[in-house]
């Protein structure tokens, strides 16, 4: 957890309002969330994308946290 809050502090504070807003909705989850079989493989879909190096740039990644309210 330390590692992480230092790398987050080291972040433009636009960020770390992001991944503060992230952290506290994560935070507030009382209840395990099932998933589908599409959302596992979506998942699956995206670790293999990030063991291949391709990862979303900044704008996507801002576009899918917008589209959450975060």
């Amino acid at each position: 957890m330390e590692q992480a809050v230092e790398r987050v502090r080291a972040l433009p504070p636009d960020m770390q309002d992001e991944l503060a807003r992230v952290l506290l909705h994560l935070a507030d989850e009382q209840e395990p969330v099932s998933l589908t079989a599409g959302e596992r493989a979506a998942i699956a879909e995206s670790k293999a994308a990030a063991a291949r190096g391709e990862f979303a740039g900044d704008e996507e990644v801002r576009a899918v946290w917008a589209s959450y309210g975060l």
